[in-house]
């Protein structure tokens, strides 16, 4: 069941080894949690996979959210890097169908521009912004749960011209 009263908004910055995973409440941007979904290069491919989605559906089960923002791919130089990437981030789309989330995507331009007002902003004045935006004593750790909370941020501050259009 869907929390409507409360609106929780998970972020996913998403990795093959590291996915970054941010559960805000809409209202008021506080934060329910943050954090990283890791799998060890030593296990087989598929069961990382595996490990990503049922983490990931444990935490939808614990905070209810009404909707998910994921990050999309980048160009990168390395393809296998990419294409590894790509699939933990299907199975991290799959997850939002299969729990009916509502699902937003934006560019790490799009989300460098919503967070700091500039598009080529760097890792580091997106990590400060992220802190000033939700009024933390530090920069959350590690880079991949910030991200999820600047691809959180950025869903919030985007969801209303979104619904307006769907």
């Amino acid at each position: 069941m869907k929390n409507k009263q409360n609106n929780i908004i998970l972020g996913i910055d998403p990795g093959l080894a590291t996915t970054g995973y941010a559960f805000i409440k809409e209202s008021d941007s506080k934060i329910l949690d943050y954090g990283i979904i890791s799998t060890s290069s030593k296990q087989e491919f598929s069961l990382r996979l595996e490990y990503i989605f049922n983490a990931l559906n444990d935490l939808i089960k614990k905070y209810h959210p009404s909707s998910m923002a994921v990050e999309q791919l980048f160009f990168c130089k390395n393809v296998k890097t990419a294409l590894l990437v790509g699939q933990a981030r299907g199975v991290i789309l799959l997850t939002a169908r299969l729990n009916k989330l509502p699902l937003y995507e934006f560019t790490p331009l799009q989300v460098k521009q919503a967070v700091c007002g500039y598009g080529k902003a760097d890792k580091r004045q997106v990590q400060e912004m992220v802190k000033a935006l939700l009024k933390l004593n530090k920069i959350p750790k590690p880079d991949d749960a910030a991200d999820a909370l600047a691809i959180a941020l950025t869903c919030q501050n985007s969801k209303k011209f979104f619904d307006r259009i769907r």
